[in-house]
């Protein structure tokens, strides 16, 4: 594969130009591709990782953050475009499900539609709850922080990381509160929703919803711990995300064969 990466956008923190497919993962709110950089060394070799970094944040600080979700979208889709010629997945936790899923529909609009969609610790699209963090005071805001365990005590304790924090995390809570999906969006890839069960921000109905968001199949998977189980505890979830890669890579494959395998229609 060609592991050209799409900057600024799309980052590998290990390149694997003999890897089958790619796998594209967007961060929660406030977060960066830090949380994707172990990632890879509990991946199989056959897979690449891309972690997406967003306007505003981390490297690209000077950018302007953004306050629509659609219209980060539109740019996560468009920089990923390079990277969606061969098999590859989105995967995304919390906002990060939300951004994932919006760029898997541009994606296939496109005629580049994912092998899979892997949502995490998000509500589907038409159940997410609107909410008003984002307007509220600093104090507030690091009490909600500190209430999902997101970020370490030191960082909110240190008043020049702090206000990089929580300009960061107030724009990307404005993008989930105030995002509302298209009316008559909808993937045709199958779709896998994590849930951690003592998640306060995912409710078992609410990872049921996201049945609505896909013709193909869905499939559900709870992990034991809070909202970020998956920064505590990411074997588990790198070995379900693996299964899942694995079926639809074998899956591609025999697609491809049968297709080659077809005869030419009589002249």
């Amino acid at each position: 594969m060609n592991t050209r990466t799409a900057a600024p956008w799309y980052r590998s923190p290990d390149p694997r130009p003999g890897a089958a497919l790619r796998l594209l993962c967007f961060p929660h709110g406030g977060g960066t591709t830090a949380a994707y950089h172990h990632w890879p060394a509990l991946l199989p070799d056959t897979v690449e990782l891309h972690a997406a970094q967003y306007p505003g944040h981390a490297d690209r600080i000077t950018e302007p953050l953004q306050h629509d979700l659609h219209t980060l979208a539109d740019q996560a889709a468009a920089a990923a475009r390079p990277l969606t010629h061969g098999p590859y997945a989105l995967y995304g936790h919390s906002l990060g499900a939300l951004v994932a899923y919006e760029t898997a529909l541009r994606l296939q609009a496109a005629g580049s539609p994912p092998q899979r969609l892997v949502v995490s610790g998000m509500p589907a699209p038409h159940l997410v709850r609107p909410g008003a963090v984002h307007r509220a005071g600093d104090s507030a805001l690091i009490a909600e922080l500190r209430r999902l365990d997101g970020f370490p005590d030191e960082l909110l304790a240190h008043p020049d990381m702090l206000d990089i924090v929580l300009r960061t995390a107030r724009a990307d809570y404005a993008l989930a509160e105030t995002y509302r999906p298209r009316p008559g969006a909808l993937l045709h890839t199958p779709l896998t929703v994590h849930r951690a069960t003592g998640d306060p921000e995912l409710t078992a109905a609410e990872a049921a919803g996201w049945s609505a968001a896909t013709t193909g199949p869905v499939r559900e998977q709870t992990f034991p711990g809070g909202h970020f189980h998956l920064a505590h505890e990411p074997a588990p979830v790198l070995l379900d995300l693996t299964a899942d890669l694995t079926t639809d890579l074998s899956a591609h494959l025999v697609s491809g064969t049968s297709a080659r395998r077809q005869p030419s229609p009589p002249a």
